[in-house]
C-alpha cells in the first residue's frame, strides 16, 4: 500500500511543482526543502502529503506564488512580518531568519508573523537557530478543527509549538508537538489506511468521544492535548490558546475560529478579524546568558543523564528530537516511503503541470 521515493526524487518534483506555480526559483527551492523535510524527518502528515493541498489553495486565489514578504513594523528585539499571502514554507524561514539577525544583535530576537498560510513542521524553523549558539522557537495557529474542553465549536487550531536547544556533542534537544492529542494529518494517514482513531483523539458533533477518523467531516472536532479535563485537556486548551495569541492576535492574522481552513472547498469565514495565518518566532542567544560552551556541555549532561534514566521494560528513554534523527538518517539512505493514496495525489498534481512523478 506504499511506494519508496528518494528524498531527492521528493524534493525535485516539489520543487518543479512549485516553479509551474509561479514560484521563483529561490522560492521554490527553500518551499520544496521545507515541505519534504517533514517526510525525511518522518513527520508524513506535514510532507508531500500536502502539496496537493498547497496546488488547490493557489488555484482558489488564496496563496499568492510572488509575494513581497516584509518586515511593517519592528524595534531593535521585535517584529511584524508580512506575508503578502504567500506559502507558508518560504514567509516562515523569512520571519525566522530575522528573529536570528535580531538575536544576534540584542540578545533574543521575537517575530509575529501576518498574512501567511500553513508553513510545514514548526521543528525545521527552530532549528534553524542552532547553528548561530541559539535557542529557536517557532509556533502557529492552523484551522480551526480543535474543540476547547467542554466546547461542542471548533474554535483552535492544532496549533503545533517546537523548541530546539543546542548541546555540544550530544544532538540537540528538538522538541515540535501538536498542542492536540494528535494532529490531523495523523486522522487523515488513518483514513488513508482505512483503521480507527484511538480514543481522546477526536469527539462527535455532540461532543462524544469518537474512534471515527472522518468524525471531522460529520461536525466532530479534535481534541486538546489530555483528550477530557480528567487526562489534563484543559493544559492543551491553553497551551493552543497562547499559539493563537501569540501568533495571531500580537501580529494582526486571523485568530481562533476566524482561522482559514488549509482545505480550498471550505469558504473562508465571514466578517475576518485579521490577515491570513499567523506565526511566531523566538531566538534566543545562549550567550546572552552564560558562555555558550559552558552552557552546550551542561546540556550534554542533562541530555546523558536523561538518556540513562531507569526504564520501563521493554522501552529507552528518549530525547526530544531523537526519533525524528534517527528517521531522518534511515530514510536519507533508504528512501521514503508515501501511501497508496499520496502517490495518487502526486500523480494527479503531476498530470496537471505535465510533469513526470
Amino acid at each position: 500500500m506504499e511506494e519508496v521515493f528518494s528524498y531527492h526524487h521528493l524534493r525535485e518534483f516539489t520543487h518543479e511543482v512549485f516553479i509551474h506555480m509561479g514560484c521563483s526559483v529561490e522560492h521554490a527551492a527553500l518551499a520544496s526543502e521545507v515541505l519534504v523535510s517533514a517526510d525525511l524527518r518522518g513527520i508524513d502528515s506535514h510532507g508531500v502529503a500536502r502539496l496537493s493541498g498547497y496546488v488547490r489553495l493557489w488555484e482558489a486565489g488564496r496563496i499568492n506564488a510572488k509575494p513581497n514578504v516584509r518586515i511593517v513594523h519592528e524595534t531593535p528585539s521585535t517584529a511584524v512580518v508580512d506575508g503578502d499571502a504567500g506559502l507558508g514554507l518560504v514567509v516562515a524561514p523569512f520571519a525566522m531568519q530575522v528573529a536570528i539577525e535580531k538575536a544576534a544583535v540584542a540578545g533574543t530576537g521575537w517575530v509575529s508573523v501576518k498574512n501567511s498560510n500553513h508553513f510545514g513542521i514548526a521543528g525545521y524553523h527552530a532549528m534553524k537557530a542552532l547553528d548561530r549558539d541559539m535557542i529557536g522557537m517557532a509556533m502557529t495557529n492552523a484551522s480551526p478543527l480543535v474543540a476547547p474542553t467542554f466546547s461542542k465549536e471548533r474554535m483552535l487550531g492544532t496549533n503545533p509549538i517546537a523548541v530546539a536547544i543546542p548541546a555540544k556533542e550530544q544532538p540537540p534537544f528538538v522538541a515540535d508537538f501538536a498542542t492536540t492529542t494528535a494532529a490531523n494529518g495523523k486522522l487523515e494517514i488513518l483514513q488513508r489506511k482505512n483503521e480507527d482513531a484511538p480514543y481522546g483523539w477526536i469527539q462527535d458533533k455532540d461532543g462524544h468521544p469518537s474512534t471515527n477518523p472522518h468524525e471531522l467531516k460529520s461536525g466532530g472536532a479534535l481534541l486538546p492535548l489530555g483528550g477530557d479535563r480528567d487526562h489534563g485537556s484543559h493544559k492543551g486548551y491553553c497551551l493552543g490558546a497562547i499559539v493563537d495569541i501569540f501568533s495571531a492576535v500580537l501580529s494582526g492574522a486571523n485568530y481562533g475560529p476566524w482561522a482559514p481552513p488549509f482545505v480550498s472547498f471550505l469558504p473562508l469565514a465571514p466578517d475576518p478579524v485579521g490577515e491570513g495565518l499567523g506565526h511566531f518566532f523566538g531566538a534566543m542567544r545562549v550567550d546572552a546568558f552564560r558562555p555558550a560552551d559552558e552552557f552546550k556541555a551542561h546540556m550534554d549532561t542533562w541530555i546523558g543523564r536523561f538518556r540513562s534514566a531507569t526504564p520501563v521494560e521493554g522501552k529507552e528513554v528518549l530525547i526530544p528530537g531523537d526519533p525524528e534523527r534517527e528517521m531522518q538518517e534511515h530514510r536519507l539512505h533508504n528512501g521514503i516511503p508515501v501511501l497508496a493514496p499520496v502517490v495518487k495525489d502526486l500523480r494527479e498534481v503531476a498530470a496537471k503541470f505535465n510533469l513526470n512523478f
